[in-house]
């Protein structure tokens, strides 16, 4: 008897495994609507349409967000924790290095972010999704809709989304005084060239975090 159970809670625990894809490649692309007003609508529309593309191999990421206003990339890797962030506003192209320190302090606001999952679902791009309401350390809380079938190898990708045990399809992400709802447009599961973690060697004005951080403070 004990046999048999062991038996079958093998075959069990060996279905759940095939059915988590754990992948090392992976892009996906998310399109961005405004779900809230903004005083200056101007900088609304300019976001409302834009395209946010997220492509992972390993422990490489690069997420590229293009609006009618501007683009910014970011080059993360997650096993040196450096990052490079490409921004092209009004014609400017900034290339700002970043240590492992200067990510951590970037992305402050979402340690000790919790996930707590609720019952309803809903499918995205042909995945059947969960929808869960992330509950950060300032009390703040946002709405995100995540797979379980596809587990990327990079869990460190996003740290919006630390800790959460599956692929956000969908989510929101506040900027200023804009509310802005990414929604999944396409999942590809194909090898991503290494060359898109390049990072440019001319045509950017470099400078470093801290650099960036006081011309953000003198505006």
């Amino acid at each position: 008897m004990k046999k048999i159970v062991l038996i079958t809670s093998l075959a069990l625990l060996s279905l759940y495994t095939s059915a988590q894809k754990k992948i090392a490649d992976i892009t996906i692309v998310y399109d961005a609507v405004i779900t809230t007003g903004a005083a200056e609508p101007k900088l609304a529309d300019a976001f409302d349409g834009a395209t946010t593309t997220v492509y992972l191999k390993g422990n490489l990421s690069r997420s590229e967000m293009v609006s009618a206003l501007a683009s910014f990339t970011t080059i993360h890797d997650a096993r040196s924790g450096a990052a490079v962030v490409l921004q092209e506003v009004g014609g400017q192209k900034l290339l700002i290095r970043m240590t492992a320190d200067d990510w951590k302090d970037k992305n402050r606001k979402y340690e000790g972010i919790r996930f707590n999952t609720t019952t309803e679902t809903k499918t995205l791009a042909g995945y059947t999704c969960k929808k869960a309401i992330a509950q950060m350390k300032d009390g703040s809380s946002f709405i995100v809709y995540y797979t379980t079938d596809i587990m990327p190898e990079n869990d460190d990708y996003n740290s919006q989304f630390s800790g959460l045990k599956g692929l956000p399809l969908e989510y929101e992400l506040t900027q200023g005084q804009l509310n802005i709802r990414y929604i999944v447009s396409q999942v590809n599961l194909n090898p991503v060239p290494v060359s898109k973690f390049d990072i440019p060697k001319t045509g950017y004005r470099e400078m470093t975090y801290e650099e960036s951080k006081k011309g953000r403070k003198a505006q």
